[in-house]
C-alpha cells in the first residue's frame, strides 16, 4: 500500500511540480494526470487505490484553478478498465473482465487527447454522455 501511495500520489505530485515551473516560465504547457473511475467510485476496488486516485482528481482540479490564468492547461483522465499488466498485479487477470468493458491503452490515449482538444478539464473515456459528469 505504501508503494501505491508513493507512486500514485508522491511521484505524480513531484513530476507535476517539476514540470509546472517551466510551463509557467514559458507561459504555457499542458499537464495530463491519469486518475481512475475509482476516484469517484472508491468502493469499486481497493480503498487505498481509490483514495490515491481521488487525490489525483482533487489535486488536478486544484491545479486547474491555480493555473487557469497562467496559460497552463490541466486535465484529469478517469479511465475504467485498461488492458495493462495492472490487472495481473492486482490478482485479477484482464481476461477475467468482460471484454466490452476493457479499453486498450492506445484507445485511452486517443480518448484523453480528444477530450483535451475539446477543452474538457475532466475526461472520462468510458462515459458516452459528458452531461452525466457535469450533473455529477
Amino acid at each position: 500500500m505504501d508503494a501505491m501511495i508513493r507512486l500514485n500520489v508522491g511521484a505524480l505530485t513531484r513530476l507535476t511540480y517539476a514540470a509546472a515551473p517551466g510551463f509557467l516560465a514559458r507561459g504555457g504547457g499542458t499537464i495530463i494526470n491519469i486518475a481512475s473511475m475509482v476516484a469517484i467510485s472508491p468502493e469499486t476496488l481497493n480503498g487505498v487505490y481509490g483514495g490515491t486516485k481521488a487525490f489525483v482528481l482533487a489535486f488536478t482540479q486544484s491545479l486547474q484553478h491555480e493555473l487557469a490564468d497562467k496559460g497552463v492547461r490541466v486535465q484529469a483522465v478517469l479511465p475504467g478498465a485498461i488492458a495493462t499488466e495492472f490487472w495481473d498485479v492486482a490478482g485479477l487477470p484482464v481476461k477475467n473482465l468482460p471484454s466490452d468493458t476493457v479499453m486498450s491503452a492506445e484507445d485511452l490515449v486517443d480518448a484523453a487527447l480528444s477530450g483535451l482538444d475539446q477543452g474538457e478539464s475532466v475526461t472520462i473515456p468510458s462515459l458516452p454522455d459528458r452531461r452525466e459528469w457535469e450533473v455529477f
